[in-house]
């Protein structure tokens, strides 16, 4: 489990002070590589090159949520814990809507005629991480299936006492980032199987109600893009 860190990586991996936001949400500067990813349904293994990009350091919380679209929080004792009950399609949404907030141009393109959704990946403004980038973050060059022992890093259904926490208060991995595995599910930009389950997206990382086994850096979920649940938010990623 010993992670893999060079003095180039420590150099990258920092908090970015030059592209923060007028939001002042922490991203985390992702150095390049290479990650292999796995599906047990089919046991096809592939890899993919990772390109630098930031990610953020926390999950989208209720109180950016709340900045974002402007609404109010339910209750303030909530306001620093992942944002959930989000959809693969709000979070796009979402994205573009911070993207305008920052000034920054936006990711999706979104078609009025069809339920088509492209990304441009070259565009300055926040976007759901990649499958492969998320994977990639959250190993952080490490070798296991884990980035630490689990009641360290992660709040699930054995630790959580049934109800999702504050972000940040687990060990971070070795690129400083917090929650990767377990609090909430976090979706992705990918389709699952389009041959099979056609517009189905991928989530990853666990939650507080998912069995250790389902809190890992490999394990991968998927479901309708429109579909919800009280243990699954999302993440804010960005190119440059």
């Amino acid at each position: 489990m010993k992670p893999l860190v060079n003095s180039e990586d420590e150099e990258v991996c920092r908090v970015s002070d030059a592209l923060k936001s007028d939001f002042d949400y922490p991203m985390v500067n992702i150095p390049s590589g290479e990650i292999e990813l796995r599906d047990d349904r089919t046991k096809r293994i592939w890899k993919a090159q990772i390109r630098p990009f930031l990610l953020a350091q926390y999950p989208v919380t209720m109180e950016l949520y709340c900045e974002i679209t402007g609404k109010s929080p339910t209750s303030i004792d909530r306001n620093q814990k992942p944002v959930v009950n989000i959809s693969w399609n709000e979070a796009i949404y979402l994205c573009n809507l911070l993207s305008q907030k920052a000034g920054l141009n936006e990711c999706y393109s979104i078609s009025n005629d069809s339920d088509e959704i492209i990304c441009d990946w070259e565009s300055d403004g926040y976007r759901l991480p990649s499958e492969a980038e998320w994977q990639y973050a959250c190993k952080a060059r490490t070798t296991g299936y884990r980035y630490g022992e689990i009641d360290k890093i992660a709040w699930y259904n054995e630790n959580s006492e049934g109800e999702i926490h504050e972000v940040g208060q687990k060990e971070p991995n070795a690129w400083g980032l917090y929650d990767m595995v377990g609090n909430a599910w976090e979706w992705c930009w990918d389709l699952y199987d389009e041959n099979v389950y056609g517009s189905y997206r991928i989530f990853r990382g666990g939650s507080w109600a998912e069995e250790a086994r389902g809190c890992g850096s490999s394990c991968r979920r998927r479901s309708h893009p429109s579909f919800c649940i009280d243990d699954l938010g999302f993440r804010l990623s960005r190119s440059f």
